[in-house]
């Protein structure tokens, strides 16, 4: 079953966002844009970072695609919300590998440095690509979860 596509980007990255929606809108995916709707050359990434990452944590079948110049802004708040693992994806390699070892669930893309082909190529492989459940890599998240906890906890 093919997960449901949250997606979002500023202006620095909306472009290849329409361009990655084509790609995902051919492909069969179910997508949601969570904006901007239309190029504001003076919107703010955390704002649809942010709304990604919380539509991805409430749909138990979902991952996100954001997109801003570099991919770091977007990546920065998206991992502000709890149980999110957003990493980038500025090469295949790197997205399919945070898949299979982090088990990721968002992908940042840097619009200002990504065609259309190289983003749909890091997309595909994204998204076909599963986690491997390797025990290290099983570890290693359940340090992560202890760690956002203790986190949490702190501030609450």
């Amino acid at each position: 079953m093919k997960p449901t596509i949250y997606i979002g980007s500023d202006h620095a990255g909306w472009k290849l966002k329409e361009e990655v929606k084509n790609f995902l809108e051919t492909e069969g995916y179910e997508l949601t844009d969570m904006g901007n709707d239309n190029l504001v050359e003076d919107d703010d990434y955390p704002d649809f970072g942010h709304a990604v990452a919380k539509r991805v944590m409430t749909d138990e079948n979902a991952r996100g695609i954001v997109l801003c110049g570099n991919a770091q802004g977007v990546c920065i708040v998206a991992n502000k919300v709890r149980g999110v693992r957003a990493a980038t994806g500025f090469n295949k390699e790197v997205a399919v590998t945070s898949r299979t070892d982090d088990n990721s669930n968002i992908l940042c893309l840097p619009g200002r440095h990504l065609d259309q082909k190289e983003a749909t190529e890091i997309v595909k492989h994204w998204l076909e690509t599963p986690f491997s459940g390797e025990e290290r890599h099983e570890r290693r998240l359940k340090k992560l979860e202890k760690i956002e906890e203790e986190e949490y906890k702190k501030c609450a």
